[in-house]
């Protein structure tokens, strides 16, 4: 297997584990954030994760960096329908993306690494929110995190 294949499943892994956590979730989850610290919400992480994802769509495909947005609105982000769907239109952006990443250099390459390094921070934030409040935890993150 070649590491742009490598690289080409790891962020359909990320997309699937996004979407099942989201679908898994009440739609209250994503307004709660962590008591007792300074937090956003789960619904902001995920915004995050939807504009990240857009935001280096665009500059991988362009060959540099133009900016973060997000198309995800603050109303949106409590909504489990708006989140899963924003989910799963930014997913098929980045795929769409690594789908070439055969051809290209090296400021590309690194947006991808930047990209795939950013799902993953998150998952791990997102892990902390998901034990501090006691939220069930989706089977493929456990699986993939070895949690119980």
């Amino acid at each position: 297997m070649s590491i742009s294949d490598v690289v080409r499943l790891s962020f359909q892994r990320s997309i699937d584990l996004y979407a099942e956590l989201v679908e898994e979730l009440p739609e209250a989850a994503l307004s709660m954030t962590l008591p007792g610290i300074p937090s956003n919400s789960i619904g902001e992480q995920i915004w995050c994760v939807v504009g990240a994802r857009e935001s280096f769509s665009r500059a991988i495909a362009a060959g540099s960096w133009s900016g973060f947005s997000c198309s995800l609105t603050r109303a949106g982000l409590k909504e489990k329908a708006t989140v899963q769907s924003a989910l799963a239109t930014s997913g098929s952006q980045v795929l769409g993306v690594v789908a070439r990443i055969d051809s290209y250099g090296d400021e590309q390459n690194h947006l991808v690494v930047d990209l795939l390094e950013h799902e993953l921070a998150h998952q791990g934030q997102l892990i902390r929110y998901l034990l501090g409040l006691r939220l069930p935890i989706p089977a493929g993150w456990k699986a993939k995190y070895t949690l119980d």
